[in-house]
């Protein structure tokens, strides 16, 4: 688990960071959290759900049957889909609030050096290139969040959002799983909603919803990653990898995520 640390440039002025090498941070990670600006990027790959938080639900990707494995990543640390979620693009950096209810810039304490990696500042105290690029994205990601997160709450005070009972096949000689936890749009109730109840929805409340419902044509991709996994446990990586499972990393830390 990622132990975050709040940069500074009294403290850290003369600290490297060690860029990350691959997605091996999010092995045992089940969900990643998603955002409306990334929504047709995500169609095409994953099936959608929400997670009840302390606060609230919260919109997610599914990455795992168990809970424990991710099964869009390879053992390697590559990731194996050709879209990899903005919430995990950042890494090893996030933004965290502070008492004062600020963002400040935080970077993983794994990945904190002071002999080697790349330069955290510049010598006149600015943040380096490749870092304030960072950190341009993930405010990008932060203020998308926000809307996201208004969508959601949206859906959930509309009383559309319902338990998923999701039991899902793993493959020759296992027993199919079922997936706890998960929440999913009840449509008989989204479709029932009339006046005001239903213009409220209107924008990214009802596009998140519909996505939500559309993207679980995608949970036979769980199914067939699981096989795949199994089936290549004690296997060497092949060298087409990418085209079994349409491999790729989405590296660039861009949000323009209709180009």
């Amino acid at each position: 688990m990622a132990q975050w640390i709040a940069l500074s440039k009294t403290q850290h002025a003369k600290h490297s960071y060690l860029p990350r090498q691959g997605y091996s941070f999010a092995v045992n990670q089940a969900v990643a959290p998603v955002l409306l600006a990334e929504l047709p990027k995500l169609l095409p790959h994953y099936a959608l759900g929400f997670i009840q938080q302390e606060s609230g639900y919260q919109a997610v990707a599914l990455l795992s049957l168990d809970g424990q494995n991710n099964l869009y990543l390879h053992s390697d640390g590559r990731w194996l889909g050709s879209y990899v979620p903005a919430s995990l693009r950042g890494y090893p950096f996030t933004l965290a609030n502070t008492e004062e209810g600020q963002k400040a810039l935080c970077v993983d304490q794994a990945h904190l050096s002071e002999e080697q990696g790349e330069p955290l500042f510049d010598e006149e105290g600015n943040l380096a290139p490749t870092v304030q690029r960072t950190v341009e994205f993930l405010n990008q990601c932060e203020q998308n969040r926000e809307l996201t997160q208004r969508s959601v709450n949206a859906l959930a005070e509309a009383g559309v959002i319902e338990q998923w009972p999701l039991k899902l096949e793993r493959g020759e000689g296992q027993e199919p799983i079922s997936v706890n936890g998960l929440f999913r749009v009840d449509e008989k109730a989204l479709n029932a909603l009339e006046g005001e109840a239903y213009a409220q929805l209107r924008g990214g409340p009802m596009a998140l919803a519909h996505a939500q419902m559309f993207s679980m044509s995608q949970l036979s991709q769980l199914s067939e990653r699981a096989k795949f996994h199994a089936q290549h446990a004690t296997q060497e990586v092949p060298e087409n990898l990418d085209s079994v499972l349409d491999g790729g990393d989405d590296d660039e830390l861009t949000f323009d995520f209709d180009s």
